[in-house]
């Protein structure tokens, strides 16, 4: 490992681990046709029967559930330096969450004005990919200043 900023390592892992567990649960409702728990707010079930989740014939959740595991891979493949493929992997990692990102904000786009109703997993899974996308931002782009000592 390079002198990386351990705080860095840690939050994206957190994240990509709440971003699993929400994607998970919304795939995990899709596929069993359950109802999602929202809590009283927002209307989940009316984002997930809309024709918008679905993309290519696949749930949008399962995507989801799909792009945080390849998030998972690229961390570890930057994090251990695999093969000398720590930097293809942390470039790789921030168009993947450029790429979820973008998604998100079209899928939010879709939630508010074309569907009408908010599902609050949804939205989650959009504040954890905007929160992965910034901090891919800092790790590809930021320098190497102030590094944390490696444990």
């Amino acid at each position: 490992m390079d002198g990386r900023r351990v705080w860095l390592d840690r939050l994206q892992l957190v994240l990509i681990g709440a971003g699993i567990v929400i994607a998970s649960y919304l795939t995990y409702v899709k596929l069993f046709g359950i109802k999602p728990y929202c809590a009283g707010v927002g209307n989940c079930e009316a984002v997930q029967t809309s024709p918008y989740a679905v993309l290519l014939g696949v749930p949008v959740a399962i995507w989801g559930l799909l792009g945080y595991l390849v998030l998972l891979a690229l961390f570890l493949v930057k994090r251990y330096d695999w093969r000398n493929l720590g930097w293809v992997a942390r470039q790789a990692f921030f168009l993947v969450t450029l790429v979820g990102v973008l998604y998100s904000a079209y899928l939010t786009y879709l939630e508010l004005f074309v569907i009408h109703e908010i599902c609050p997993w949804c939205v989650a899974s959009a504040l954890v990919m905007t929160g992965l996308f910034v901090l891919a931002i800092v790790d590809a782009f930021g320098g190497r200043g102030e590094e944390d000592e490696e444990e």
